[in-house]
């Protein structure tokens, strides 16, 4: 019941709000997922290569191999589990001053490689309106952290990692993975705590969600535009939501091009 009344709460009424502006004084919000999404692959297996080195991922890999094969198939809680698990293995341990350095090393890289420019013009788009941008992932909040401040965005949201005593990474989350209802609801508790959400009545902002995987579903279905970031198409799991190139088209011909100013 309380994601219901979250739902409700952050979804506008407002359904016209189209490709022009939010009504005065009123915020609009655009969600980016991260992998696959603002990049055009995954971020996590290459970033524990640059923290640990390929033959340790590996053997990781391979001892949890039955369990990350039951998780790529049924995703949920299977997923978030063999993710920690991972964590744990490689991470644990770890100092956070140097993960944290590495990190950002690791994110600045990943983002000269990876980003993908259909969707970095998108977010170009939101910034030029005046909106607020959030990237919200379920990948490790060390380097999404500042991959979102090189793109410039307002706030990241994002999986915790849990440190131990003296400094050390646990390798296990502190709070739950963040994606599927959790990254619905971390959002809602970072827009609350921006005083962008209301806790009850008056209007509430307008809300663009942008991601490509199941794991993005429930803050798509909750936005008032939820898009389709993904590559499958029709074969995607986001497949009834329009498709991001349907939308920059659209904003283009609202006349304003989407492209690098």
């Amino acid at each position: 019941m309380q994601g219901v009344r979250a739902a409700v709460a952050l979804r506008s009424t407002d359904h016209d709000a189209g490709d022009g502006p939010a009504s005065p004084g009123r915020p609009t919000v655009a969600a980016f997922d991260f992998d696959g999404t603002l990049t055009d692959s995954g971020s996590v297996f290459p970033f524990l290569v640059s923290l640990r080195g390929a033959w340790p991922v590996l053997r990781a890999v391979v001892r949890l191999s039955p369990e990350l094969v039951r998780a790529a198939i049924t995703g949920g809680q299977a997923a978030d589990h063999v993710k920690e698990r991972l964590f744990t293995r490689l991470l644990g341990g770890l100092p956070i001053d140097e993960v944290d350095r590495r990190s950002a090393a690791f994110a600045h890289r990943h983002l000269q490689r990876h980003l993908r420019d259909d969707t970095r013009r998108r977010l170009e788009w939101h910034r030029r309106q005046g909106h607020h941008i959030v990237v919200v992932s379920a990948s490790p909040e060390c380097y999404v952290m500042p991959a979102g401040e090189e793109l410039g965005v307002d706030g990241v949201v994002a999986t915790r990692l849990a440190v131990g005593g003296g400094g050390l990474l646990t390798g296990g989350y502190e709070g739950k993975n963040c994606r599927g209802a959790e990254k619905y609801a971390r959002l809602v508790v970072y827009l609350r705590s921006r005083g962008l959400l209301s806790n009850g009545g008056g209007e509430q902002p307008v809300l663009w969600a942008y991601g490509n995987s199941r794991g993005d579903l429930r803050l798509l279905n909750a936005a008032d535009h939820g898009v389709d970031a993904g590559r499958l198409g029709p074969l995607g799991r986001l497949r009834r939501f329009p498709r991001l190139s349907a939308v920059a088209a659209s904003a283009r011909g609202h006349g304003d091009a989407d492209h690098m100013a």
